[in-house]
């Protein structure tokens, strides 16, 4: 997954980083109070990337795992560190497989 170095971003964007629709980050925002991202006096929301990391740990804990919501809230309450943790190395060796698989699609058309 590629560095989030922008300082906000918005709901669309958040989206597609995490491929959910806004309808579904809008609604773990409702369920997870730690998901709370900034608003504007328009009411734009604005996330910041430690606001993406944690909704990548729940999107990991509900969509991965497969956990209940409550499961999931009691996960991230109590053992936020592993999961943040389990995250970084799952998004780091999807980063890597999808290196080689360029890298092996740029050899096969060399042949």
């Amino acid at each position: 997954m590629d560095e989030l170095n922008k300082k906000y971003y918005k709901i669309k964007d958040v989206a597609e980083i995490l491929n959910v629709s806004p309808s579904t980050l809008r609604y773990w925002e409702t369920e997870f109070p730690e998901c709370k991202p900034r608003r504007s006096n328009t009411n734009i929301r604005y996330y910041k990337p430690e606001d993406i990391e944690t909704l990548k740990i729940i999107q990991y804990l509900l969509k991965v795992k497969g956990l209940k919501l409550t499961a999931a809230k009691e996960q991230l309450r109590t053992n936020r560190s592993n999961i943040s943790n389990r995250v970084k190395i799952i998004d780091s060796l999807t980063e890597t497989r999808n290196t080689l698989e360029g890298m092996l699609k740029a050899l096969t058309k060399r042949r």
